[in-house]
């Protein structure tokens, strides 16, 4: 189940990598900026068929070779979900997660029947034409069933949408630190998605996100206190990491912290940071999911409102500002978070020992040189492919090979054939076993190049 939802959160991130270009549409028509109205309605456009995307986008995620036929089959799945549930009863509104089980059944049923023979004088019907086919005759059947049952489920999520919504500060505490302790299993996407894009409603449009840019007043509490975080908060505890390093390795480790904290202030990813000291220490990392609670519950506590169309780093920050509340406020509150993150980190990550990056014992800094040259080494995806290829036991050791914004997903079929050290020698900055044939490889933002490279290996 959790390989399962895991799949989900990836194939998420799909649909939601449009989400820029909407943001970026939508924004510059506006009368404030540029005032063009044809690109602010093409902006808007996205978003009002977001479900849309979210089905065609979750269907080739989950696609095995993410192939045009399941996005059909996701579209076509999505129609015929939507208006036969509205049929049967016009105050259905499945929106998002309509489009997320029209993906998901779509993506499921790709894989079954892509290949599939039927006889001759049917064979036009065969392979990947059959998939849309029979994948509306099972939308057709949950259509009839969801006609009936999704009401009550309808009111239910309704209910801890608003309760969410409703319950102001602790609701976008408890947010704030689930968002980051789900993190290291991956399924924050889930969760965002939720939040983002289904809890709340504004003249047809629901999810913080959402509401956001269609100009509710009332929303972006569920974003704007990861600004103070990702621009401020983890920049500051990169920087406590180099002054925290042996003096002899200050200098190296300054040349990887600081691309990755920059990273974290431009572009709101922050997973780089993060990782670079979530298994070192448990402790570390639940203190950090605690203060992005507090930034989110001080965010909202000072009448702070932001939102983001990719994350909540300083691109974002800039280009919404202008219909942003008490903006300014919000950057004031993550110079504060920066200096806390400092002190915090540089305390405890000296108080501990914690062997952070540049503290590794003497022996095992040849490995972090290693790390540094091959993580840099010249953007030769195809020779870091091979490496990383070896050090998962070879190609005929996988099962499945995907990627997400920052990391491997892979399946294999014998686990004790991993080997982390030599993974990490390629600059890997961590790796999570998550069962028996699952495993994550946290790369960073190229890792779709090194995913490409060994795919066209394979």
């Amino acid at each position: 189940m959790l390989s399962f939802l895991q799949r989900i959160g990836r194939a998420l991130m799909l649909p939601i990598a449009s989400l820029p270009v909407a943001a970026l549409l939508l924004r510059f028509g506006q009368d404030d900026l540029l005032g063009i109205p044809f690109m602010s309605a093409a902006g808007a456009a996205l978003f009002d068929h977001l479900p849309l995307l979210f089905a065609i986008g979750v269907a080739v995620g989950l696609a095995k070779d993410g192939n045009g036929a399941a996005a059909l089959a996701g579209a076509i799945g999505f129609f015929v979900l939507t208006e036969g549930t509205q049929a049967i009863n016009p105050d259905i509104n499945m929106a998002f997660l309509g489009g997320i089980i029209s993906g998901i059944v779509a993506g499921l049923l790709y894989n079954k029947y892509y290949n599939i023979k039927l006889p001759q004088w049917l064979g036009f019907f065969g392979g990947r034409r059959f998939v849309p086919i029979v994948t509306a005759g099972a939308m057709l059947l949950l259509a009839f069933l969801f006609g009936f049952v999704w009401p009550p489920i309808q009111a239910g999520i309704d209910g801890i949408g608003q309760w969410i919504v409703g319950s102001g500060a602790a609701g976008v505490g408890i947010y704030g630190a689930m968002n980051r302790l789900l993190i290291p299993i991956g399924l924050h996407h889930v969760l965002n998605s939720l939040v983002w894009f289904q809890f709340g409603e504004f003249q047809g449009a629901t999810g913080d996100l959402h509401r956001f840019f269609a100009g509710d007043p009332d929303a972006g509490i569920f974003m704007a206190g990861f600004f103070p975080i990702m621009m401020f908060g983890l920049p500051a505890a990169a920087i406590a990491m180099i002054f925290a390093a042996k003096k002899h390795r200050r200098k190296a480790i300054a040349g990887m912290m600081i691309g990755i904290a920059f990273t974290s202030f431009l572009t709101g990813i922050t997973e780089p940071i993060e990782f670079s000291f979530m298994f070192l220490s448990p402790l570390l990392y639940v203190v950090h999911a605690l203060l992005t609670a507090s930034a989110m519950i001080v965010a909202y506590s000072l009448g702070t409102l932001h939102g983001f169309g990719f994350s909540a780093g300083a691109i974002d920050y800039l280009l919404n500002f202008g219909i942003a509340t008490r903006p300014l406020v919000l950057a004031g509150i993550g110079l504060v978070y920066g200096a806390i993150y400092f002190v915090v980190f540089y305390f405890l990550i000296k108080a501990l020992d914690l062997k952070t990056p540049g503290r590794e014992d003497e022996d095992e800094d040849e490995d972090l040189a290693i790390d540094e040259a091959s993580a840099t080494k010249t953007g030769d995806y195809d020779v870091l492919a091979e490496d990383y290829l070896k050090a998962i036991g070879g190609k005929e050791n996988i099962i499945s090979l995907q990627n997400c914004v920052t990391r491997l997903r892979l399946q294999l079929k014998d686990m004790s054939k991993l080997d982390e050290a030599a993974i990490k020698k390629n600059g890997a900055k961590g790796v999570i076993k998550l069962s028996e044939k699952d495993v994550q490889v946290i790369i960073g933002t190229d890792v779709e190049f090194v995913a490409d490279a060994m795919k066209k290996k394979i």
